[in-house]
């Protein structure tokens, strides 16, 4: 059973902005893909930090974990409101929580009345320096992100199995995935959008987990840079799809490493 992600507390400030639904966040049944969920989630972080003075204060911030509880999915035409606030912090990370909701709208492509989309998202933030190495946050911004929260004492739990199986024992061969030089930002990370692109390919072969309510959650391992090659490993379990994205090691380029995990889970209706 999928423990549903903690609500806001009463009375915590929040952030919020809305975006519209495009056609380039679709698939072709009109459905919002995941990879769009996860530009969404990055533009509210990114426009939160400049409508806020906590930008100059903590301008660098990685994402270790990414949780998307799909509750009632989000189709086009739409807009899009996300709620951004602190659910939980230590003095380094926090776990900042979106709720997504979508008023979907109608046009001659898709006449049909909808009802209202609603995700819930919650990701785990390192606060780092300009070296990139994890760093306290800020006075000012513990203040602010702990008057959202009561709970201040955050742990980093796995919720993917880390190791892959043997590839001598998945049903499904090992894939390459090929990266483009616009999956990469200016800091030459590959943009968490793009590793989800990956599993959107994946999800062709398995809609009934994404036909209702689901959760993804991608945890991010190591760094995947320019001109790494991406080596994608599969289990279907009968509820869930689990996908380790592997890279070669810096040490042994024959022996692959785990980049990211991802799971994807039917939640019950």
């Amino acid at each position: 059973m999928l423990a549903d992600l903690p609500d806001r507390k009463e009375g915590a400030r929040y952030f919020e902005v809305g975006y519209r639904v495009r056609t380039g966040d679709v698939d072709q049944q009109m459905r919002v893909r995941l990879d769009a969920v996860a530009r969404y989630l990055q533009d509210a972080a990114n426009d939160n930090l400049e409508a806020s003075d906590l930008g100059d204060l903590d301008p660098f911030w990685v994402v270790r974990r990414t949780v998307i509880d799909v509750i009632r999915p989000f189709s086009w035409p739409a807009s899009i409101t996300a709620q951004r606030w602190c659910g939980s912090l230590s003095t380094r990370w926090s776990n900042m929580r979106v709720r997504l909701t979508a008023d979907h709208e109608t046009n001659r492509f898709n006449p049909e009345a909808r009802e209202p989309g609603l995700i819930e998202t919650e990701a785990f933030w390192i606060n780092v320096n300009d070296q990139g190495m994890p760093s306290r946050i800020s006075d000012r911004s513990l203040e602010v992100l702990s008057s959202m929260t009561d709970e201040h004492r955050l742990r980093w739990r796995a919720m993917n199995p880390e190791q892959p199986p043997a590839p001598d024992v998945v049903a499904a061969p090992d894939r390459e995935h090929v990266l483009r030089s616009t999956d990469f930002d200016p800091f030459k990370h590959l943009n968490n959008a793009a590793y989800l692109e990956a599993v959107e390919d994946e999800l062709i072969a398995h809609a009934d987990l994404i036909d209702g309510p689901h959760r993804l959650v991608i945890e991010y391992l190591r760094p995947i840079v320019p001109g790494t090659p991406i080596t994608l490993r599969r289990v279907r379990e009968p509820d869930q799809l689990l996908v380790w994205m592997l890279m070669p090691s810096a040490d042994d380029p024959e022996v692959l490493q785990v980049a990211a995990t991802v799971s994807v889970t039917r939640r019950p209706d």
